[in-house]
């Protein structure tokens, strides 16, 4: 039977830990870095879901991932000049936005269910409007609505709505999603460095047992 040679074993394990490793450390911590981004609240638009000062994770997401009670962070160019905006949706394009039959917001008809508005105030005395939102396009509100510049401060603009292409993100409030694909990153990086370690080893022990072995003097013959 073949001998196996001293270190080999380390050797293998190095050689499947390695690129096991850097495939965990580069889904976990590359897609983390591309799919999520951190943001501060601004403003006290968004109170009393969200205070100024309050660090966010924001998930990347294209116009078609965006739905009715998401809170983005949306860029308006010809508005709040030029900076992002932290916006709730209330209506998607072709929806028919009222306000305010009974104190509550419809979409198509149906009744807005709002807990999270500051104080209850579903339109802080702004007025009535009723709009559809064009194609394409997202109308926003704050959830402090007596101190928000949402779209209802700019109907005569498509309605007030704003370009769903204008969106960067949506607030992620669940963190285990980043959170396993950080730590996956992390087991990716001890993963390789074990692999790495091995693979130092196997190749020592491999180097020891190709030394020649001492030749042993004879025994002296008196």
């Amino acid at each position: 039977m073949r001998q196996r040679r001293a270190g080999s074993g380390l050797r293998v394990a190095a050689w499947v830990l390695v690129p096991l490793g850097l495939v965990l450390m580069l889904g976990g911590i590359g897609y983390t870095g591309t799919s999520y981004k951190g943001a501060t609240v601004m403003s006290e638009a968004m109170a009393p879901t969200y205070r100024p000062g309050e660090r966010l994770l924001i998930e990347r997401t294209d116009a078609g991932g965006i739905r009715r009670g998401d809170v983005v962070l949306v860029d308006v160019p010809d508005r709040y000049r030029g900076r992002p905006v932290l916006q709730r949706v209330i209506g998607l394009g072709g929806d028919h936005v009222v306000c305010c039959h009974g104190g509550r917001i419809t979409v198509n008809g149906k009744p807005v269910d709002e807990p999270y508005v500051m104080h209850g105030e579903v339109d802080a005395g702004t007025g009535e409007y009723d709009v559809t939102v064009p194609d394409g396009r997202l109308f926003l509100l704050g959830d402090h609505r007596a101190n928000s510049n949402d779209s209802r401060f700019f109907l005569g603009e498509q309605s007030g709505s704003v370009a769903a292409s204008g969106v960067r993100g949506r607030v992620q409030d669940d963190p285990t999603v980043p959170v396993v694909l950080a730590s996956l990153g992390i087991l990716g990086i001890v993963t390789a460095l074990a692999g790495t370690g091995l693979g130092i080893g196997g190749y020592v022990a491999g180097r020891r047992d190709r030394r020649p072995a001492e030749a042993v003097p004879p025994w002296p013959v008196a």
